[in-house]
């Protein structure tokens, strides 16, 4: 276990990501996966008041509302830390105070809790004043309502300007922050993200940890994204409602479309070192892409998803897998060539 930055909060070195229950991951099999995943030591579950709006027949917080069936049917809420989002619910958008509060509500309900551990601000909302947002997420820590306050997708000197204000105005500073980090997604986080969290003792807890399923190979073996307009065309097909019927093709032409950002030279060359050092160790390519992000500064736990049980022994297996010092330098060298 760790502990999560200077909260009181313990968790294992894997976040388990609830971005696909209920897109590609129906009720049961997101049981399933959530079954396993604390059956194999886990105990952090990710998700977002807005998972998943954007898909056509949502309305947002299905993710929610599936780990809190979970959650009442195995009665186990005291044993699992649960870290939830506000700003992107289609009903509550932005970081106004009301909406901080309104929002939280109604991701209590959906969950089936009175509190939740960690309360991330999705993202940056540059037309309600930081004070503001500030003062609502200090406002629910007080009231008990959230554990650790929490933030996603925000600029390193917007991190400094929250805990700016957080001093002066005597706020509960962020404790965690949640940023697009991993092999092939590194200079923003380290060059601006990482030296605010050593100097404040603030936890990381970086998501596309598997960079949209890049990092897994299986893309480059089937061809990569030279060709993405049949991706595209699934994707429209289901947005338009001409096929609304297969949502594990919509979720795959997603993360393939997501992902062809990756596809460069660089970024393949540090597919093929992850895969040179997965077949020599006997594990699976995922294992080696978060257990080395698991080794970066300020690096508590990395989130992963799981559509399946199948995808979880992976997963799992980088939370106690340790690269040897070559190994880490080598991925450490040709990672560093990606623009």
């Amino acid at each position: 276990m760790a502990r999560l930055g200077r909260s009181d909060i313990d968790v294992f070195p894997l976040v388990l990501g609830g971005n696909t229950f209920g897109w590609t991951s129906d009720e049961e099999n997101s049981h399933r996966v959530l079954d396993a995943f604390v059956a194999g030591g886990g105990n952090f579950i990710d998700t977002a008041d807005s998972y998943t709006s954007d898909v056509p027949g949502n309305s947002g917080g299905e993710s929610e509302t599936i780990i809190g069936r979970w959650l009442a049917a195995r009665g186990n809420r005291d044993s699992v830390v649960i870290g939830t989002k506000v700003s992107q619910h289609p009903r509550f958008k932005g970081l106004a105070a009301t909406t901080v509060t309104a929002a939280l509500e109604a991701s209590l309900v959906r969950l089936g809790v009175d509190h939740v551990d960690v309360y991330y601000a999705h993202f940056d909302d540059a037309k309600t004043p930081l004070a503001e947002t500030a003062g609502a997420f200090d406002a629910l820590h007080k009231a008990g309502k959230i554990r650790v306050v929490a933030l996603s997708n925000y600029s390193g000197p917007r991190i400094r300007e929250w805990l700016d204000i957080a001093r002066r105005e005597g706020f509960e500073p962020p404790a965690v922050v949640q940023p697009d980090y991993n092999l092939v997604t590194r200079q923003r986080y380290e060059r601006e993200i990482a030296p605010v969290l050593a100097e404040e003792g603030i936890a990381a807890v970086p998501y596309f940890a598997l960079a949209s399923g890049f990092l897994t190979g299986k893309y480059r073996r089937v061809g990569g994204f030279r060709k993405a307009e049949p991706y595209l065309a699934v994707i429209g097909a289901f947005l338009t409602g001409k096929n609304r019927r297969d949502r594990q093709a919509f979720g795959e032409a997603v993360r393939r479309v997501v992902a062809s950002r990756y596809f460069t030279e660089a970024g393949l060359a540090v597919v093929q070192a992850v895969e040179d050092i997965a077949a020599a160790r006997g594990v699976e390519m995922s294992t080696v892409a978060i257990a080395w992000l698991r080794t970066r500064p300020g690096v508590v736990a990395p989130i992963a998803s799981a559509r399946t049980v199948e995808q979880l022994p992976a997963l799992l297996a980088a939370a106690e897998f340790d690269l040897t010092a070559d190994e880490t330098a080598a991925l450490d060298e040709v990672s560093a060539r990606v623009k």
